[in-house]
C-alpha cells in the first residue's frame, strides 16, 4: 500500500479506523528488532523499532487510530484468580521499555490508552464497540493477533488484522480458526483455557471437544449436564460433562477472566478524536534521544500531505 493509498482513503466518506495493541506491538518489536542504547546507556530498540512501525502504518494512509498499553501487566483480573498472568519474568531491558514507548506513541501524536485496572485488549474491545457502529467508519480494524479479541469481531464491520502476516480474520475466518464463532470465544477459552494468560481450563477439555460443544449449543450455560443429551460425538464424553457439572463455579470465575470489558472509560466520545493531526512539539527531542530523527521528516511530510 503506498503513501499515495492515503490521499485515496481521504476522500472517501467513511474511514477505516485502526486500534493497535501497543503492549504486543513492543514486545513484538523487543524480540524481533535490533538492540540500540541511548548515550545514557538506556535501552530503547523496541521503542526505536515501535515507532518507526507506526509511522510505516501512516505512511500506508492510515488517518484515524488509537493505541492501547498495559500501563502495568496486573489488572482487575489478578484479584479474580490468583494464576492469572503477571509481570513476573519479563525481562527488564524489556520491561524498562514500557513507559518510553508510551511516552513516544503519544509524541507521535497517537491516541494513547494507558490501562492500569483493566488490560489493554479492554481498551481495544470498547474501543471497537464504541465505533463500529459509527456512521463514518467503514471498518474497524483490530491490530492484533490475539484470540481474545477474536470475540469483539462482527461480520466485516470489525476484524481482526496481522500486520505482521498483512492478513484479516473477519467473522467466517474467526469461525473456520477457532471451530466457534466470535460469541463463543470467551466460553471457548473458559472451557479449553488459555496457557499464555494462566487461564487453566477444565480438566480433559480442549479445543477440539470445547469447539464441538459450542458450535451446537452456542454458550456454556446451554450444554446439557448429562453427556447423554449430546447430540454430538466427541471422546470421552462422561468425562468431560463430569467435569462440566463440577466445574461450574471455576468456569464462572474463567469466564470473567476471558470476557473482555467493554465499559472502560475511554476519554474520546467521537471517532473525530482519533484522527491523526501530526506529532506533538515534543516529538524533535524524543527522536532525538532515541535515535529516530530521519522520522521528523517523514512524518512532517504526512502531516502536510493529511491538510
Amino acid at each position: 500500500m503506498s503513501p499515495g493509498h492515503g490521499r485515496i482513503e481521504r476522500e472517501h466518506s467513511r474511514l477505516n479506523l485502526y486500534l493497535v495493541d501497543g503492549t504486543y506491538e513492543l514486545f513484538r518489536m523487543f524480540y524481533g528488532a535490533p538492540r540500540a542504547l541511548t548515550p545514557a546507556g538506556r535501552e530503547v530498540g523496541a521503542v526505536r523499532a515501535l515507532m518507526r512501525s507506526l509511522t510505516s502504518l501512516l505512511r500506508e494512509g492510515v488517518t484515524h487510530l488509537g493505541c492501547a498499553f498495559d500501563h502495568v501487566i496486573e489488572s482487575f483480573r489478578n484479584e479474580l484468580y490468583a494464576g492469572y498472568k503477571t509481570g513476573e519474568g519479563i525481562e527488564a531491558a524489556l520491561r524498562s521499555q514500557f513507559a518510553p514507548a508510551e511516552r513516544a506513541v503519544e509524541a507521535l501524536g497517537v491516541v494513547v490508552w494507558p490501562m492500569v485496572a483493566f488490560e489493554a485488549d479492554d481498551a481495544l474491545a470498547t474501543a471497537a464497540q464504541r465505533w463500529r457502529d459509527d456512521p463514518a467508519v467503514e471498518q474497524v480494524r483490530l491490530c492484533s493477533p490475539d484470540k481474545d479479541l477474536a470475540q469483539c469481531v462482527v461480520g466485516q464491520r470489525v476484524v481482526l488484522y496481522d500486520r505482521r502476516r498483512k492478513s484479516v480474520l473477519d467473522e467466517p475466518g474467526v469461525t473456520q480458526k477457532y471451530g466457534v464463532p466470535p460469541s463463543a470465544i470467551a466460553d471457548f477459552l473458559a472451557l479449553a483455557g488459555d496457557s499464555a494468560d494462566g487461564v487453566p481450563g477444565l480438566p480433559g477439555w480442549g479445543a477440539k471437544s470445547a469447539s464441538a460443544l459450542l458450535r451446537r449449543y452456542g454458550s456454556i450455560d446451554e450444554i446439557p449436564a448429562d453427556h447423554r443429551s449430546w447430540d454430538v460425538t466427541v471422546r470421552g464424553a462422561e468425562r468431560l460433562a463430569g467435569a462440566l457439572r463440577g466445574g461450574r463455579a471455576e468456569l464462572d470465575v474463567y469466564r470473567q477472566l476471558t470476557r473482555l470489558r467493554r465499559d472502560v472509560p475511554l476519554p474520546q466520545r467521537a471517532v473525530g478524536e482519533l484522527r491523526w493531526r501530526g506529532g506533538t512539539p515534543g516529538l524533535r527531542a524524543l527522536c532525538e534521544e532515541v535515535g529516530v530523527p530521519a522520522l521528523l521528516d517523514i512524518l512532517a511530510d504526512l502531516k502536510r500531505g493529511s491538510v
